[in-house]
């Protein structure tokens, strides 16, 4: 067995000023290396300070003894140098894209070349793109081919997360964290983003971590679910023993995902529909 691209344990985050309970608390996680799964729970539950602490954006406390290693290594042990190296192997894709808005689609979605290219190289292809051939491809497989030379402040919400998308891509990392990459999609294009997602995943052998409020997506998509509620995890299991009862107890109080009559019978069909 390969050992964990990330393992977690005892681990626990606070927010930078905050003195209030911890945004994660004592969250034991480890995720191999080709591994894709889910990250459910009730809004405010810690999933993208989860996603965030992943891309090392966040550091953890260690006043519990909590221990958090990616790669194998410590990244806060690292120096910057080392620890900019080792967040080139991942890409976090937030749920809302930091596109500059007068920027032309096909610069936005090459700046995920920018670690790997030369000062000069970056500043040329500011003037004119040097891989456009790339970066429709990239888009192509959202359907956005057909955005390529447009301004990101003329696509609408959806078309700019599937852009933020397409700048995955292009990178080569090999820990896939996505936070919410369907909030503005309709059906249809949901399951074909997923899909995308997935393929790549699997095409390269990286870990994707998807945070995902559709329960029957997760369900009909993920082998592996990750419940957080309350900065805490509620589960960790393969999809298949996860019972509606559990989902029921994960949103108590909250207002739940709207699922038709069975949460696996949604499921079944969203997969079903998926290999039509």
């Amino acid at each position: 067995m390969s050992a964990p691209l990330y393992l977690l344990e005892r681990l626990t985050v606070r927010h930078a000023g905050a003195a209030s309970a911890p945004a994660l608390h004592a969250i034991d996680l480890a995720i191999a290396p080709g591994e894709q799964l889910a990250l459910i729970g009730p809004s405010g539950a810690g999933k993208t300070t989860l996603l965030a602490t992943l891309a090392c954006n966040h550091q953890p406390q260690s006043d519990d003894g909590g221990r958090y290693t990616a790669f194998g290594a410590d990244p806060w042990a690292l120096d910057n140098a080392a620890r900019h190296r080792l967040r080139a192997r991942l890409f976090l894709a937030p749920q809302t894209p930091p596109l500059p808005p007068r920027q032309r689609v096909v610069t936005a979605v090459l700046a995920a070349r920018l670690p790997h290219w030369s000062l000069w190289r970056a500043l040329r292809s500011l003037v004119k793109p040097v891989e456009p051939e790339a970066a429709y491809r990239a888009l192509a497989r959202f359907n956005l081919g057909d955005k390529l030379y447009s301004r990101v402040d003329r696509l609408s919400g959806g078309e700019r997360q599937r852009c933020g998308l397409a700048r995955l891509m292009l990178s080569d990392a090999q820990a896939l964290l996505v936070d919410e990459p369907l909030s503005a999609l309709d059906p249809a294009l949901s399951q074909l983003t997923l899909s995308t997602l997935q393929q790549e995943a699997r095409e390269r052998n990286a870990a994707l971590v998807c945070s995902l409020h559709q329960v029957e997506l997760a369900l009909a998509n993920f082998p592996r679910i990750v419940a957080l509620k309350q900065g805490s995890i509620a589960f960790d299991l393969p999809r298949e023993q996860v019972t509606e009862a559990m989902i029921a107890e994960l949103y108590l109080g909250e207002q739940p995902p709207a699922n038709a009559p069975s949460l696996h019978e949604s499921a079944e069909k969203l997969a079903i529909g998926a290999c039509l």
